[in-house]
């Protein structure tokens, strides 16, 4: 299988808000009918100004003319800390790769291309959110759970 690993830009954006939408209604199991064209606009904003910028970096996978996988980082600043002084973090997201392509090591790759990519950039603190299809790939890769992040629901809070 000769399959080429891309980093995108911005002439990619359609492919890549394409694969998004396909990577969000695969971890929400969402139904076709499910409108996303406030996610599709969204996205497509957020293509635009990141790769622009270069705080995200997105490879796609073709077999031929086909995308079969693809996988997205995004880089961001918090306030400094002793374990990270410089503040710069990077979380993967959008990782996928077509059913008939799975198991073959191609979202292991794009998994490496996008770390060394953060270590390039010399930012060690590297986090995603994982389904649990694909937390094995993770751990295989060296990622531990995180014990003390918390989140804060939407609908939650004073009023």
């Amino acid at each position: 299988m000769d399959l080429i690993y891309k980093k995108a830009d911005i002439s990619d954006i359609d492919i890549l808000m394409e694969t998004r939408i396909e990577v969000l209604r695969a971890a929400n199991q969402l139904p076709a009918e499910v409108d996303m064209s406030e996610v599709r606009h969204e996205s497509c904003v957020y293509y635009k100004r990141a790769l622009n910028d270069n705080t995200h970096t997105a490879y796609l996978v073709y077999d031929g003319d086909t995308v079969v996988g693809a996988g997205g980082v995004s880089f961001f600043q918090v306030m400094p800390t002793y374990h990270n002084p410089s503040g710069n973090k990077a979380y993967i997201m959008n990782m996928y790769t077509h059913p008939d392509y799975r198991r073959q090591g191609i979202a292991f790759k794009v998994l490496d291309m996008l770390v060394k990519e953060c270590r390039e950039r010399k930012i060690t603190a590297v986090s995603l959110e994982a389904t649990e299809s694909g937390r094995p790939l993770y751990e295989k890769y060296g990622f531990i759970e995180m014990k003390h992040e918390m989140e804060l629901p939407e609908n939650a809070g004073s009023d």
